[in-house]
Protein backbone atom coordinates (compact mmCIF):
# COMPACT_ATOMS: atom_id res chain seq x y z
CA UNK A 1 0.00 0.00 0.00
CA UNK A 2 1.55 3.30 -1.04
CA UNK A 3 1.97 5.88 1.64
CA UNK A 4 1.62 9.57 0.91
CA UNK A 5 -0.88 12.17 -0.03
CA UNK A 6 -3.10 11.88 -2.98
CA UNK A 7 -4.82 14.88 -4.48
CA UNK A 8 -8.52 14.24 -4.97
CA UNK A 9 -9.70 14.25 -8.56
CA UNK A 10 -11.97 17.18 -9.38
CA UNK A 11 -15.56 16.10 -9.74
CA UNK A 12 -17.03 16.48 -13.21
CA UNK A 13 -20.28 18.36 -12.88
CA UNK A 14 -22.59 20.18 -15.22
CA UNK A 15 -21.28 23.71 -14.93
CA UNK A 16 -20.67 26.12 -17.71
CA UNK A 17 -18.76 23.54 -19.74
CA UNK A 18 -15.68 25.75 -19.82
CA UNK A 19 -12.50 24.70 -18.09
CA UNK A 20 -9.84 27.30 -17.40
CA UNK A 21 -6.94 25.50 -15.84
CA UNK A 22 -4.39 22.82 -16.42
CA UNK A 23 -2.32 23.12 -19.55
CA UNK A 24 -4.61 25.31 -21.63
CA UNK A 25 -2.16 26.96 -23.97
CA UNK A 26 -4.45 27.67 -26.92
CA UNK A 27 -6.09 31.08 -27.14
CA UNK A 28 -9.50 29.48 -27.73
CA UNK A 29 -10.84 26.43 -25.98
CA UNK A 30 -13.38 23.94 -27.28
CA UNK A 31 -16.62 24.18 -25.38
CA UNK A 32 -18.44 20.87 -25.48
CA UNK A 33 -22.20 20.75 -25.32
CA UNK A 34 -22.72 24.48 -25.58
CA UNK A 35 -24.21 26.40 -28.47
CA UNK A 36 -22.07 29.46 -29.00
CA UNK A 37 -22.90 31.84 -31.82
CA UNK A 38 -22.02 35.39 -32.79
CA UNK A 39 -18.67 35.19 -31.02
CA UNK A 40 -16.28 37.88 -32.09
CA UNK A 41 -12.71 38.53 -31.13
CA UNK A 42 -10.88 41.81 -31.13
CA UNK A 43 -7.46 43.07 -30.22
CA UNK A 44 -6.28 46.42 -29.02
CA UNK A 45 -3.61 48.29 -30.92
CA UNK A 46 -2.66 50.43 -27.94
CA UNK A 47 1.07 50.53 -27.58
CA UNK A 48 1.65 48.85 -30.94
CA UNK A 49 2.98 50.92 -33.82
CA UNK A 50 0.20 51.68 -36.29
CA UNK A 51 0.90 52.61 -39.88
CA UNK A 52 -1.41 54.02 -42.54
CA UNK A 53 -1.79 50.59 -44.19
CA UNK A 54 -3.17 49.13 -40.97
CA UNK A 55 -5.67 51.98 -40.79
CA UNK A 56 -6.65 51.43 -44.44
CA UNK A 57 -7.16 47.68 -43.84
CA UNK A 58 -9.37 48.35 -40.82
CA UNK A 59 -11.27 50.99 -42.79
CA UNK A 60 -11.93 48.50 -45.61
CA UNK A 61 -13.12 45.88 -43.12
CA UNK A 62 -15.34 48.45 -41.39
CA UNK A 63 -16.88 49.50 -44.70
CA UNK A 64 -17.64 45.88 -45.52
CA UNK A 65 -19.31 45.43 -42.12
CA UNK A 66 -21.39 48.58 -42.60
CA UNK A 67 -22.44 47.52 -46.12
CA UNK A 68 -23.38 44.01 -44.97
CA UNK A 69 -25.39 45.27 -42.01
CA UNK A 70 -26.76 48.50 -43.47
CA UNK A 71 -30.37 47.36 -43.17
CA UNK A 72 -30.16 47.01 -39.38
CA UNK A 73 -27.96 50.03 -38.66
CA UNK A 74 -29.93 53.07 -37.52
CA UNK A 75 -27.16 55.40 -38.72
CA UNK A 76 -25.71 53.47 -41.66
CA UNK A 77 -25.54 56.51 -43.93
CA UNK A 78 -23.67 58.50 -41.30
CA UNK A 79 -21.17 55.65 -40.84
CA UNK A 80 -20.65 55.46 -44.62
CA UNK A 81 -20.05 59.22 -44.72
CA UNK A 82 -17.51 58.98 -41.90
CA UNK A 83 -15.74 56.13 -43.70
CA UNK A 84 -15.57 58.28 -46.86
CA UNK A 85 -14.25 61.22 -44.83
CA UNK A 86 -11.57 59.01 -43.24
CA UNK A 87 -10.55 57.71 -46.67
CA UNK A 88 -10.26 61.23 -48.07
CA UNK A 89 -8.36 62.44 -45.01
CA UNK A 90 -5.86 59.58 -45.22
CA UNK A 91 -4.96 60.71 -48.74
CA UNK A 92 -4.43 64.34 -47.65
CA UNK A 93 -1.71 65.52 -45.32
CA UNK A 94 -2.90 68.94 -44.22
CA UNK A 95 -4.15 70.05 -40.82
CA UNK A 96 -7.76 69.97 -41.99
CA UNK A 97 -7.36 66.24 -42.74
CA UNK A 98 -5.89 65.63 -39.29
CA UNK A 99 -8.82 67.51 -37.76
CA UNK A 100 -11.29 65.35 -39.69
CA UNK A 101 -9.52 62.20 -38.51
CA UNK A 102 -9.60 63.38 -34.89
CA UNK A 103 -13.31 64.11 -35.29
CA UNK A 104 -13.88 60.59 -36.60
CA UNK A 105 -11.96 59.13 -33.65
CA UNK A 106 -14.26 61.00 -31.28
CA UNK A 107 -17.53 60.27 -33.14
CA UNK A 108 -17.12 56.61 -34.12
CA UNK A 109 -17.31 54.95 -30.69
CA UNK A 110 -20.61 56.68 -29.87
CA UNK A 111 -22.10 55.99 -33.30
CA UNK A 112 -21.28 52.28 -33.28
CA UNK A 113 -22.04 51.61 -29.60
CA UNK A 114 -24.45 48.71 -29.25
CA UNK A 115 -24.50 47.92 -32.97
CA UNK A 116 -23.25 44.92 -34.92
CA UNK A 117 -20.35 47.04 -36.20
CA UNK A 118 -19.18 48.19 -32.77
CA UNK A 119 -15.97 46.18 -32.68
CA UNK A 120 -14.93 47.23 -36.17
CA UNK A 121 -15.70 50.89 -35.49
CA UNK A 122 -13.88 50.86 -32.18
CA UNK A 123 -10.85 49.13 -33.70
CA UNK A 124 -10.76 51.70 -36.52
CA UNK A 125 -11.01 54.60 -34.08
CA UNK A 126 -8.20 53.17 -31.90
CA UNK A 127 -5.98 52.57 -34.92
CA UNK A 128 -6.47 56.12 -36.21
CA UNK A 129 -5.73 57.53 -32.74
CA UNK A 130 -2.59 55.37 -32.56
CA UNK A 131 -1.51 56.45 -36.02
CA UNK A 132 -2.04 60.14 -35.24
CA UNK A 133 -0.16 59.47 -32.01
Amino acid sequence: MPVGRRRPEPEQGHGSGISIGGNNVAPLQNVVGQNISNVQQSASVQGAPVDVETVRELLAAFRTEVDQNGAVLPNGQVLRAIADSIDTSLAASDTQAVGALRGAVQALPALVAGTVVQQGGDALAHAIAGWLG
